[in-house]
């Protein structure tokens, strides 16, 4: 019996960290005791607060119910607050918020409500390969644009302007900037809310790193008449170390909310009470909390400054959230060779720049997720292995 996959994966293929991170499985099965640097899934615990919240209202008998597909009003009144409170954004918590299982589904959601076979999305190059997957899942079309070291890893206007738009229905956008680590101007995000309402281009922009070593939290929702042509998806997996508890947020006009509840709410259903409880706690949590993360982070990153420097790389010491991007030395062809030396001469796994697109070969990225004996110990492999 022959089974045929559908038309809509061709072209897809498996996530390539779904793929790196079986070979370090089989790596490490043969003892080889990989110090995995490439994927930014927070190590760190929520805030006790927060975990006593799920405890508590998991142990309640009314708790486990189907919940609405538009989450919980406690939620998306947190939500609203925080807005308001982090970015300056009025946000209407009954019609402008929608809470996602994890933003990720976000990105999805959106594809599928806008795109039909022949319609175009402008994605970054380098940026997040979701966002070219799902709009080929979508059956749109992917126009990449490149972002430059020279330009500050920002869109240039004046070349996107020169090309053909006529089918070009979203753009996706990424501030702070991953993998760059690249910070917004409030410049950039007024070019960003003029250039999708001149086109009639919905901007969605990705929005999950704005807390990681950033003192100035900015939303593309904080542009005087951004919801005429903004959507912003946001999480708590990496601003409250939620990554694997899968809550997310869509914010936007009512009119985007409910054209992508359409298609939400036949594709999953509303998340576990208790989590979304959780995370309205997580929501409410004060500066001290950012700031003690952040404190972690950055000692963290001088470790991986170290290391980069070790390997010959440059960087930019300007970067915000849990990643630092580095340009390879001349000596390698491109980030995947320097990765696979990391990796088969030193048992260290670092992520080549390509996997975000052609723009990002000369480079590689390493996450700020492990412990400062855990970075010392990559320093030392890669000294005694590469850089002997």
């Amino acid at each position: 019996m022959e089974i045929t996959i559908s038309k809509r994966l061709e072209g897809i293929g498996e996530y390539y960290f779904s793929q790196k991170l079986r070979e370090i499985e089989e790596l490490n099965k043969q003892g080889k005791k990989i110090i995995n640097l490439g994927i930014g899934s927070p190590d760190l615990p929520p805030h006790p607060d927060v975990i006593q919240t799920l405890q508590e209202a998991a142990a309640r008998p009314d708790t486990h119910a189907y919940q609405g597909y538009k989450g919980s009003p406690l939620l998306r009144k947190a939500i609203a607050e925080w807005y308001a409170q982090w970015y300056g954004v009025t946000l209407d918590a009954d019609n402008e918020i929608l809470p996602l299982i994890g933003s990720k589904e976000g990105i999805m959601h959106i594809c599928m409500t806008y795109l039909n076979a022949g319609d175009q999305a402008l994605v970054p190059d380098p940026g997040y390969p979701t966002y070219s997957s799902a709009v080929k899942l979508a059956g749109g079309e992917v126009v990449s644009y490149e972002l430059k070291e020279q330009n500050n890893w920002e869109p240039d206007f004046t070349a996107l302007e020169k090309t053909d738009l006529s089918k070009v229905k979203l753009l996706w956008v990424n501030y702070p900037h991953m993998p760059t680590g690249q910070l917004p101007t409030p410049a950039l995000f007024e070019k960003l809310v003029a250039f999708g309402k001149k086109h009639n281009i919905l901007i969605c922009h990705d929005n999950p790193y704005s807390f990681i070593l950033n003192n100035r939290p900015l939303s593309l929702l904080s542009v005087a008449g951004a919801k005429d042509s903004v959507i912003e998806l946001n999480s708590l997996s990496k601003s409250q170390n939620m990554a694997g508890w899968r809550v997310g947020m869509l914010c936007g006009a009512k009119e985007r909310v409910d054209e992508i509840l359409r298609f939400k709410s036949n594709m999953d259903s509303g998340m576990f009470l208790p989590v979304q409880l959780a995370a309205a706690k997580a929501l409410g949590l004060g500066k001290d909390w950012y700031d003690q993360l952040n404190e972690v982070y950055a000692a963290r990153r001088k470790k991986v400054f170290e290391l980069l420097g070790v390997l010959g790389c440059s960087f930019s010491k300007e970067q915000a959230g849990m990643f630092v991007w580095a340009k390879i030395p001349a000596t390698y062809k491109n980030g995947y060779e320097l990765s696979d030396r990391a990796l088969y001469d030193a048992n260290v796994f670092i992520t080549p720049g390509g996997i975000f697109g052609k723009a990002g070969d000369g480079y590689i990225r390493i996450s700020l997720c492990g412990s400062i004996e855990r970075f010392e110990e990559a320093i030392n492999r890669i000294k005694t292995n590469i850089n002997p």
